[in-house]
Formats: structure tokens, sequence, C-alpha cells
């Protein structure tokens, strides 16, 4: 079902910062009413009055995602206020970095329950009121971490991966019903989640190259909101990355992604062990931007395409070979 994002009304979690923020702020520019919710209450009130600044309609209701009571709570007022739901954006994330085993239990558990929990307890708070309506989008974001997995970064990934499979078949179920089921994937977007990050690295933790603004982010938002899709990459480089996945034998990507990723996701400036805002909110970071600058050179895209020139094609032949063998 397509829809104008003006005039509609958008309820956003995780907006207090990075791609929420950047959402709420772009779809008030296009005249929606935005509903932005995260756990950091000044952030949130200072949001609505730039979104209203901007041109849209905006109320700031502070929830965690974590607590579907909470959940259930925003939607109502975002109703009680604007009389319907037409968008949801489950948004809100946390990460940790660290080997699998080196990070404790409860931060391991507290990002997983964070970003696939809150994206269930959101959309048990939306459909009540799309199935009421007939109508509704339901947007949640996932990421390229989630088609394919890096080290040191597994609860995230993990989360992730969950998002795409409860979204897959969400979507299958909501066929026929009016309600739209998206996904967005983006790849290294400049945020505040890597300074915000639980780091039981010993490291310190910064995006991989190239990184994306998180107003790219925003508008693919807007795409899905005027033409819903199932997925959408956001940044080339993740897209490449998850189609030489699925195609390339295991062990030559293992090898590219574990180790060249790995590199690129951290610098050799030792940081201490936290747990960033995984459980608190963080208040010195409430901006769209992390401070990452947006073009950074890497050999990450260079050693990806290079990777597909040679690889893709003979892959395709090998199995067009084997087919033809076959027949």
């Amino acid at each position: 079902m397509t829809a104008k994002i003006r005039d509609a009304v958008i309820v956003i979690t995780g907006a207090s910062s990075g791609i929420g923020r950047a959402t709420a702020l772009e779809c008030a520019r296009r005249g929606a009413s935005v509903v932005v919710s995260g756990r950091r209450h000044s952030a949130l009130n200072e949001l609505a009055r730039q979104c209203e600044d901007e041109g849209g309609g905006a109320i700031a209701v502070p929830a965690d995602v974590n607590d579907p009571e909470a959940m259930k709570h925003l939607a109502r007022e975002a109703v009680d206020r604007f009389g319907r739901i037409d968008v949801w954006f489950n948004n809100a994330a946390v990460t940790v970095a660290g080997y699998f085993d080196e990070v404790p239990e409860d931060v391991y558990r507290q990002v997983i329950e964070t970003n696939l929990f809150g994206v269930i307890n959101g959309t048990r708070a939306a459909l009540p009121y799309f199935r009421e309506q007939g109508r509704g989008t339901l947007i949640n974001h996932s990421s390229v971490i989630g088609k394919f997995g890096t080290s040191k970064f597994s609860a995230y990934s993990t989360s992730k991966a969950g998002i795409i499979g409860f979204s897959e078949s969400l979507r299958q179920e909501m066929r026929g019903t009016g309600i739209d089921v998206c996904v967005v994937l983006p790849a290294a977007i400049d945020t505040p989640i890597y300074n915000q990050a639980a780091n039981f690295s010993g490291l310190t933790v910064k995006p991989v190259d190239p990184i994306y603004p998180a107003s790219q982010v925003a508008r693919a938002v807007c795409s899905l909101i005027e033409r819903p899709r199932p997925q959408v990459y956001v940044g080339a480089t993740g897209k490449l990355v998850s189609l030489i996945r699925e195609v390339a034998p295991y062990a030559l990507t293992d090898r590219l992604i574990g180790r060249t990723w790995e590199q690129d996701h951290f610098t050799a400036r030792p940081a201490d062990r936290h747990g960033g805002n995984v459980f608190e909110p963080d208040a010195n970071h409430q901006t769209v931007s992390g401070g990452w600058p947006s073009s950074q050179p890497s050999r990450t895209p260079y050693l990806l395409a290079g990777l597909a020139t040679v690889i893709l094609p003979a892959i395709v032949l090998w199995r067009r070979s084997n087919g033809a063998r076959g027949s």
C-alpha cells in the first residue's frame, strides 16, 4: 500500500539520537506528524520542538522498548493525540563489542532483548490499530550484520538476524490485510551507537569504512513509507557483502569478513571495559551524528569489489556447467 508522508502519523522508537532522530526530522520536514520515543526525556522534548520547527506535528513519549506495557502506552498516546497510526518504525537498538565468551551474560542477553524483543513489543502495540484501520506500515530496523554476522558483535548480529526472520514471517501472515512489513538494512552509519556501545574488547570501537550519514537511512525509511517493499539496503558495501556471502564459499567469506571487517571495526587505542548504554541511557550523546567522517579511505570496498569481479562470474559459470551436466 502506498502512502504520502505529508499528514501521516509516524511513531519512531529509539528517536533520542542517530537514525531515529534523523528520521523524525526528515519526516517532519515532509509534513508528517511524528511521535518520538526513547529513554531520554530531555532529548525527546528537544527533538519534538525541532520537528515542530521543521513544520511537522510532534509529541514526545518516553518509553523503553523492553517494556510491553510502555509500548502499548506509546501507541495509545499516538492515537489519542493524532487519531491514528500510519507508520510504526521499530528503530531502537543497543550493541556490545567483544568476543562471545568475554561479554557478560546479562549484557549479552540485554542487547538481544532490546533489539529483537523491542521490535516484537513495538509490533504487538501497533498491530491492533493497524488491523482496526485496515492498513498500516511497519518498518523494522535490522542491519547488514543480520545477513552475515561479524566477529566480536555476535549479540548484535543475532538480534538483527532475528529481526529479519521475524519480519519475513510476519509479512506472510499480513498478506491481504493492508498491512505492510518492511525491513531496512543499513551498512555502517555515522551515529552515536559506537560511542554508546558496551565494550569488552579492550579496543576502541568505530564504524567500518565506508561510513554513510544517518540522513541516508532516513531517506530510505521515507521511501518505504511512500512505497513499501520487503527489504531496502542502505550503503552499497553492505549489499555487496551480503550478495557475496550468499554465493561464495564460506571459507573465503569467513576469512574476508572475519579478518578485514574486524580490523576496520577497531582501533589500536585501548578502551576500558564498560556496559555503555545497554541498561541505562547515555545523556552524553543526543545527536544524529556520532562524529564519524562520512568518507574515509578504506581497503574494504576495493577488496569486496575485486572479490565480486573475480568470484561471482566464476560461480555462475560453475553452477551453469553443473546444471548442464545434470540435465
